[in-house]
């Protein structure tokens, strides 16, 4: 038979055989070798000490004779248990004697196994084989329990076994007492261990332990303990009931685990998916659950609560001018007011282990989170009237408006404020933050540093103005967008020798107020492309009027400051002026006073090469912006016009009269044409061209109109004659360019 086929050794068994019997020695080797071992021979017990030890072959198996002189084969073998790497080998005692206490000896001493000496090789060969089989199992046992060990180690894992026979006494695994904190020596009863843990968590574990032991149910939970030394560790246990043949509960068998890493692990990640990283404050998805936490109070308790949105005003003047690390500042400051000035209540259980306060258990409800950017919300879980809550929204915008320290630098912020209660205002969160939006943005819309309550009248408007948002969009290329013309007069001739170009969106056959769309057009963006879009609409008309009726005028076209953010605008004009074939002289640029104010020396650049081109320009609502004349001298302006403001009551309040007049000198002075806007009464006219104004606007000649109409409205003057000065002009200076009347 070939020796071993079912062995899974790669090279023969090694055998180290000791017998002082040469002959018998020599049978045995001879015999072993045959069936595939690999036999090494010593006469003596001191020549296999010396051979185990002094050499780097490793024998599998020791073969021992039982009786030999000098060192016999107890004495050997007790010895060999001694020597390094050698505690686990088998050990084969080889004996004719079959006496029981000869058996019990060679137990005693670290054998393995005894065989009676014979010439049956077979059957010592197959005791052989059984060893080595018995040998490797023994020692892949032992490895898989290092590696367990070693696993267990890693994952601060370890085992247990109770047994509920009335002692408490808990059995732990080595790996099992490190967890604890403790050594092999120690040996830690129940109480013990539930003494490791807080007053408070004893008793939720007791009670846990109580209901898994009466029900034969798993344990499983997290418990937070303190160790010897002091540290404060989380562990995880589990453990299965063991039940005996009358299907009663012996005892439990489980696992324990150091999970505090992980725990805080989880934890963080908590904190990153629901609060704000940078004010601490839950974020806009921890926000929302709270919040429907408290309305299902509320609906449960039948009281009120409410939701106050606080947005801070022109934020973004702060990131501009001192930098985002100062905003940050601000932000994380104004967070730190906010959470002062509201209270705070106990949060429901938030997924605790035994409902009770365990670790984690109870949570405070944070009354306040960062919904993004430059806006916070205020949760107030129970009200008693929304005057309340308005009462919480005005004190945290007082606090707000105490200066604040920003990127080393002193800093003043308002806030405006929106609040929508339940149920009044919404049945559900979504519904609330909406609503409290829309007050918010009234607020801000009506000066700002204001707080406002949602009513139906707001949302109306805020719906009307979103749908004015959405339409506004697509005005430009459904051609709604049209240019109206209000002409300019000379009063002394009653000619036409310009023209204002005056957008107006026709939506649905009706005339959209420029004050309901203009400023959305600014807030959004919209304005620039409409803005560069009136200038070719304009120099389109330009061009008809001079193909069709000779009228040689220039036409002024609104521009707003935010235009001049483009650094091609020069470019994109001329561009526009080419491809219409008119000349940069027939188009003029109206800015107002405060928009040229708003970013000076951004509009500087543009204006300049504006003018150089031929291009002139000219300030609009002149007087209205309180700002410092000494950018007249250095700007490159053709025309001051005179806000109606000043118009409006010349004749009947002297200080109207003396700031026009003012105005008027200094246009003289500085070689600038002058016109008046808003003229109509007779009496506003004649007190302007004696004060020096001899180009008008306004009702008193004509309203603005579409290109079409004016042809008819000039033709209509040789019919009826608009109003005139009828007064000898010689010796006034030419302020003015005239152009023909057409008929």
């Amino acid at each position: 038979m070939a020796p071993f086929e079912d062995d899974e050794l790669a090279q023969p068994p090694r055998v180290l055989l000791v017998d002082d019997d040469e002959v018998n020695l020599l049978l045995t080797s001879i015999a072993l070798r045959e069936r595939g071992f690999s036999i090494r021979e010593c006469a003596s017990g001191e020549l296999a000490l010396r051979e185990m030890g002094g050499s780097d072959w490793m024998p599998d198996v020791v073969v021992l004779d039982a009786v030999m002189p000098g060192l016999d084969g107890f004495e050997t073998c007790e010895e060999i248990r001694t020597l390094p790497g050698f505690e686990s080998v088998p050990v084969l005692m080889l004996t004719g004697l079959d006496d029981e206490a000869s058996i019990t000896r060679a137990y005693e001493v670290g054998a393995t196994d005894f065989f009676v000496k014979c010439n049956q090789w077979s059957l010592l060969a197959g005791r052989l084989r059984y060893l080595l089989r018995a040998s490797r199992t023994r020692h892949e046992l032992e490895r898989s329990k290092s590696k367990l060990a070693r696993a267990q180690d890693l994952a601060r894992m370890g085992s247990f076994d109770w047994r509920r026979d009335g002692s408490y006494r808990v059995a732990f695994s080595t790996e099992g007492l490190r967890v604890l904190g403790m050594g092999p020596g120690d040996n830690p009863s129940l109480r013990n261990i539930i003494r490791m843990m807080s007053r408070e968590d004893q008793f939720g574990f007791i009670r846990l332990l109580r209901n898994v032991l009466d029900h034969g149910t798993v344990l499983c939970c997290d418990v937070e303990v303190t160790l010897s030394d002091g540290r404060a560790r989380m562990l995880h246990i589990e453990a299965e009931p063991e039940f005996n043949e009358l299907a009663s509960i012996i005892g439990y068998t489980g696992i324990l685990q150091d999970v505090t890493d992980r725990r805080l692990a989880e934890d963080k990640i908590q904190q990153l998916a629901n609060f704000d990283v940078l004010t601490g404050l839950p974020n806009r998805r921890q926000l929302f659950w709270r919040s429907e936490r408290a309305i299902e109070h509320a609906k449960r308790l039948g009281h009120s609560m409410a939701l106050i949105q606080v947005g801070l005003d022109r934020f973004k003047v702060i990131n501009e001018n001192l930098g985002h690390t100062a905003g940050d500042e601000l932000l994380i400051e104004a967070a730190r007011r906010i959470r002062g000035c509201v209270r705070h209540s106990e949060q429901v259980l938030d997924g605790g282990m035994f409902e009770s306060p365990l670790h984690r258990g109870h949570r405070t409800l944070e009354a306040v989170g960062r919904l993004g950017a430059d806006e916070f919300v205020v949760l107030l879980p129970e009200i008693r009237s929304a005057e309340e809550a308005h009462d919480v929204a005005r004190k945290v915008l007082e606090k707000l408006r105490e200066p604040m320290m920003a990127g080393g630098q002193e800093c003043f912020i308002t806030a405006s404020a929106g609040i929508a209660c339940f149920p009044s205002d919404g049945a559900s969160v979504a519904d609330l933050l909406r609503n409290a939006d829309v007050a918010m943005d009234m607020a801000k819309s009506q000066g700002r540093n204001s707080t406002m309550l949602y009513d139906q009248q707001l949302a109306s408007k805020g719906r009307v103005r979103l749908d004015l948002d959405t339409a506004l969009h697509k005005a430009m290329e459904r051609n709604e967008l049209v240019l109206y013309y209000q002409p300019k007069i000379d009063v002394r001739t009653s000619q036409m020798v310009g023209a204002e170009a005056l957008m107006r969106w026709m939506r649905d056959g009706k005339l959209v107020p420029p004050g309901d769309f203009i400023p959305l057009a600014e807030t959004t963006g919209l304005i620039t492309d409409m803005s560069l879009w009136a200038i070719r609409e304009a120099a389109r008309q330009v061009r008809a009027w001079k193909e069709q009726h000779s009228l040689d005028i220039t036409v002024a076209v609104n521009m707003p400051s935010r235009l001049f953010e483009r650094t091609d605008l020069v470019e994109v004009i001329l561009q526009i002026l080419q491809e219409e074939q008119v000349a940069p002289h027939l188009i003029e640029l109206e800015i107002t006073e405060t928009g040229l104010m708003k970013d000076l020396q951004g509009v500087v650049p543009s204006l300049h090469k504006l003018n150089a081109v031929g291009i002139e320009i000219s300030i609009d609502d002149f007087g209205t912006g309180y700002s410092s004349l000494a950018y007249l001298t250095s700007l490159p302006i053709s025309e001051l016009k005179i806000d109606r403001s000043f118009v409006r009551d010349l004749g009947s309040t002297p200080q109207s009269s003396a700031v026009t007049s003012a105005i008027i000198a200094l246009a003289r002075a500085l070689g600038l044409r002058v016109i008046a806007e808003g003229v109509e009464q007779v009496a506003q006219m004649e007190v302007l061209y004696n004060l020096g104004c001899q180009v008008c606007q306004g009702f008193l000649f004509a309203r603005p109109m579409p290109a079409t109409e004016i042809s008819e409205w000039l033709r209509d003057q040789d019919v009826r004659p608009l109003p005139r000065i009828e007064t000898d002009f010689a010796g006034l200076p030419e302020l003015t360019p005239s152009g023909p009347k057409v008929s």
